[in-house]
């Protein structure tokens, strides 16, 4: 599929999009993740003055980036019957543990009843003891307030396991691919393509920061990168769910890295950063707090950047979607008109997420070889001055 092809598909993708929330702006109905919309904020609901209700876009925005128990694909709507809308979800596994009572698990779909609380929690129905409740995310609560062990195939882990099987299948093919033919031969197609980016991890990111080391540290890099691609690029389909724009997520990969970094970590790494060499007393007490502060930001630093990065792309598209029918609740000639524009920019910002979504997998990757690196250091520099000066 060449590039004309596919942003003609996007085109047609966000206008469906755009047009169909638009439309359910102007006949009054909210529009959102299944039965998480409600009316917005000091807007009337519909009631026997016929009023229209109001469009709350922090929740629809929300509701699409953040974790649920059901995968939320698209509304039907059902305005001319003036029976609202028709949610199209698919449920999943509940699979929960109470200490004291045991394992239970059940489908999500049993869970179909909201009413919302006046603090604002929306509050399913009860279902073998336990609900739903969602404010800015969704969890599983028991009804006697005990405390419970969420173990749910949610949104967010279905979309992580479908990563995890692309990732398999398209290594175990390059792996036969390889078998088939041997190293000798020039690879073509896909096998082609994955070769170059492996080369390039191999060449720009692992011998450049972790030198003799690199093959070592080869699968963990290529790992890291591939997931991240992949799990970005799902992201940006159509009803894909946010799995790296979750801090979890990105909390658990930085927390891998940081592992690993103590794991290979050396002694010439811990003495120059609990006695940095050549460093008078009192400032090197000073040194050797910024030091440690400084090893604990780094894995900070690597689940912050790929969060923010990854959340922010989906929620500026799904906000600049959203002013369609923002401007069509003030008028539906305004809605119509900024339809183009809309559309335009989406598509601008859905090509650049597809480069982002490269991108931040590439640095997540390059920033843990450099942290790697610097943590097996072995100070051979040091060694060759120390010898130098002897010899002298």
């Amino acid at each position: 599929m060449n590039c004309k092809r596919v942003v003609f598909f996007l085109i047609i993708v966000l206008g469906l999009s755009g047009s169909g929330l638009l439309a359910r702006a102007q006949s009054g109905t909210p529009s959102g993740e299944g039965m998480n919309s409600t009316p917005a904020a000091g807007t009337p609901e519909n009631g026997e003055g016929g009023e229209k209700k109001g469009i709350n876009i922090t929740e629809i925005v929300f509701g699409h980036v953040a974790d649920s128990h059901e995968w939320h694909l698209f509304s039907i709507s059902h305005e001319a019957e003036g029976q609202g809308e028709t949610a199209i979800a698919l449920p999943l596994p509940v699979l929960v543990y109470e200490p004291g009572v045991g394992f239970d698990a059940f489908m999500s779909n049993n869970f179909e009843e909201w009413k919302k609380a006046p603090d604002g929690t929306k509050i399913s129905n009860s279902y073998e003891g336990y609900h739903l409740e969602m404010k800015m995310k969704e969890k599983l609560v028991a009804d006697n307030g005990a405390a419970v062990y969420d173990l749910s195939i949610t949104k967010n882990v279905l979309s992580m396991l479908i990563g995890v099987f692309l990732l398999l299948w398209a290594m175990s093919k390059v792996a036969k691919a390889y078998k088939a033919t041997g190293s000798t031969k020039a690879p073509s197609g896909f096998q082609n393509f994955i070769e170059v980016v492996v080369v390039f991890i191999r060449d720009e990111v692992a011998l450049p920061n972790l030198g003799k080391k690199s093959v070592k540290y080869m699968p963990l890099l290529l790992t890291v990168f591939f997931f991240i691609w992949i799990n970005n690029l799902l992201g940006l389909l159509p009803g894909g769910a946010n799995f790296t724009g979750n801090i979890a997520v990105t909390a658990c990969l930085a927390l891998v890295t940081f592992i690993v970094m103590m794991a290979g970590s050396t002694k010439h790494f811990w003495s120059h950063l609990l006695n940095p060499p050549d460093v008078p007393v009192l400032v090197k007490a000073l040194l050797v707090l910024i030091e440690i502060m400084s090893l604990l930001i780094k894995p900070v630093a690597l689940m912050i950047r790929l969060f923010a990065n990854m959340l922010a792309g989906h929620i500026v598209i799904l906000s600049v979607i959203c002013m369609i029918f923002i401007f069509g609740m003030l008028n539906r000639f305004v809605g119509w008109g900024f339809v183009p524009v809309s559309l335009a920019f989406s598509v601008f910002m859905f090509m650049l997420e597809l480069l982002v979504a490269a991108i931040q997998a590439f640095v997540f990757t390059n920033l843990t070889a450099v942290f790697i690196g610097q943590s097996i250091e072995e100070g051979h520099g040091d060694a060759h001055a120390h010898d130098a000066k002897h010899a002298h």
